[in-house]
């Protein structure tokens, strides 16, 4: 069984982005994303409808860090402390040396490489840092700019399952993509 440890919280560079721990100063901009309608389209959670939700939510995202159950960092571009965005290992399974990565960002920042961007450097750390064998992804069948953005960074199709989860008297598909760390190319 894998051993995970986030002490010291590890930031990301890349050639455009730092990757950083959320914090409360945060929760406009956590509202902003968690609480938009295009953003949470293809999610099927609550809507963060005041600054008590995001706030929940960092504290959640925290919570999960200072345990190491799970780790997310807010997605900035460099010479902005502002986030576009949140990526992270949202579960991982020590047990089976495997963690689902999710993402999301603000629509007006889609479309410019940063989540792919940002993915290489969640799924580097996941595969040297943390020593996984394998990551995958949970979508929405529907979200074709996830499913590309997978596809971008090496991730392949592994299943598609059928009205697998009930969110607000719906019953949603989720597809799986996943990637092998014997196959990751940096």
């Amino acid at each position: 069984m894998l051993e995970i440890n986030f002490h010291p919280f590890q930031n990301l560079d890349t050639e455009r982005l730092i990757l950083r721990r959320i914090t409360n100063d945060d929760v406009n901009e956590v509202l902003a994303l968690r609480g938009n309608l295009e953003t949470m389209k293809y999610i099927p959670r609550p809507l963060a409808k005041t600054e008590e939700d995001a706030l929940a939510h960092i504290t959640m995202i925290n919570e999960k860090i200072d345990t190491n159950i799970g780790i997310n960092w807010g997605i900035t571009i460099k010479g902005n402390s502002k986030i576009i965005g949140i990526i992270g290992h949202y579960r991982i399974q020590p047990e089976n040396h495997r963690a689902e990565i999710g993402y999301m960002s603000l629509p007006e920042t889609n479309g410019k490489g940063y989540i792919t961007e940002a993915i290489k450097a969640v799924v580097e750390y996941g595969f040297e840092q943390l020593n996984l064998h394998s990551i995958e992804a949970v979508i929405d069948p529907e979200n074709r700019a996830s499913e590309r953005v997978l596809q971008k960074n090496g991730f392949v199709k592994e299943a598609h399952i059928l009205e697998n989860e009930l969110w607000e008297g719906k019953f949603w598909d989720t597809v799986i993509y996943s990637l092998l760390k014997r196959n990751f190319k940096k």
